[in-house]
């Protein structure tokens, strides 16, 4: 396997076509249960995503191909006072599953997260979701203690 990664050149036309592709791959996936983005929401996320101080996105290539992509936030540790990794998505196309290819990318941002000195990565998972909970596991990823609720108010 043939495997590399390169964060999102937000000037690039191929990855910018990447990002939007992967997103609306995911979210039509059963697991994201939405609806692909419309063409002014695929600009949003896009203008949204370069413009942000703290976004991360990082693409996994497959014999230079890209099929999977993380984003990631850069927050802050009020406990610890350092900063931490949460990863928002991690996408990796229908066809090219069980490659590797996602243990690959969060072996990478683990690798980021300990380069930059970060004091931990968080991410959610779906209670149902038990093939990304098995790999999280085996990444030494486990729910935190006290078991914390991840709590939403849709506005």
């Amino acid at each position: 396997m043939n495997t590399s990664f390169e964060y999102c050149d937000f000037e690039n036309p191929m990855h910018l076509t990447a990002l939007v592709d992967l997103l609306n791959h995911y979210m039509t996936d059963p697991m994201g249960e939405a609806p692909p983005l419309n063409k002014i929401q695929q600009l949003r996320l896009v203008d949204g995503l370069a413009n942000h101080p703290a976004a991360l996105v990082l693409f996994v290539l497959y014999d230079g191909e890209i099929v999977g992509l993380t984003t990631c936030f850069i927050i802050f540790s009020t406990f610890n006072v350092k900063p931490y990794l949460y990863i928002h998505d991690l996408i990796v196309y229908a066809n090219f599953r069980n490659k590797g290819l996602g243990k690959a990318l969060m072996e990478k941002l683990i690798e980021i997260s300990i380069e930059r000195d970060y004091c931990k990565i968080t991410l959610e998972v779906r209670e149902d979701n038990f093939q990304a909970q098995g790999l999280y596991y085996r990444l030494g990823f486990e729910e935190c203690t006290p078991s914390m609720l991840f709590w939403t108010k849709k506005l």
